[in-house]
């Protein structure tokens, strides 16, 4: 018997755009990719079924990955573990995550990984299934959300994760940009699609 996890999220890749105004009354579209890309683990909330005990013993770790091709932050690619919530199964889930801590990957030398400070990103989004919607709000840092150039790039590139632990250092923790939006869910498949799958085993918050 499946969880409402596996039915709903388990490998299931999004494709959505953000309607944005732009200049002179003219809308933008943000396109915004992600894979709910690993197994449930122990941090599910609510609608579990029995097998729920089993997972939690498992302690396998949530993923989300991520690619993000409009708007200012387009280039950046990413990966977290997140937490996920179910509103109602089959129609309503909650996925959070933070970007606060992560190992610096290092392909080559695998025991001179070390934990670091990431982007300082919060998300939280709301899958809204039957109408194929996306409702957001991300909380940037002062750093990343003034430098958006400087914000692209992909964690897997220690060059890149340096910049950004340097960006996540400006300002405090009040300097926030909010960023509320909805988005339309434009294709719903599973797999990874275009992105780059991850290993298990790398750290994140």
């Amino acid at each position: 018997m499946q969880t409402p996890f596996e039915r709903d999220l388990k490998d299931v890749h999004l494709v959505y755009d953000y309607g944005v105004d732009a200049h002179e009354g003219a809308q933008e579209k943000w396109r915004y990719e992600l894979w709910f890309s690993h197994e449930v683990g122990a941090c599910i909330s609510g609608c579990l079924d029995k097998r729920a005990t089993e997972l939690d013993s498992l302690k396998m770790q949530n993923r989300v990955t991520y690619s993000i091709h409009g708007g200012p932050m387009a280039g950046r690619h990413n990966y977290q573990a997140a937490d996920y919530q179910c509103i109602r199964p089959g129609e309503l889930w909650q996925c959070n995550w933070l970007e606060g801590k992560s190992a610096t990957i290092s392909l080559t030398s695998p025991d001179a990984d070390k934990t670091t400070t990431e982007t300082g990103t919060v998300v939280s989004l709301v899958y809204d299934i039957p109408n194929k919607k996306i409702t957001t709000s991300i909380a940037f840092s002062k750093g990343h959300w003034e430098h958006p150039n400087e914000a692209h790039g992909d964690k897997r590139n220690l060059e890149d994760l340096s910049r950004w632990r340097e960006l996540a250092k400006e300002g405090i923790q009040t300097d926030r940009h909010m960023l509320s939006a909805q988005a339309d869910i434009v294709e719903v498949f599973k797999g990874p699609g275009d992105l780059k799958p991850i290993e298990q085993s790398w750290p994140t918050m």
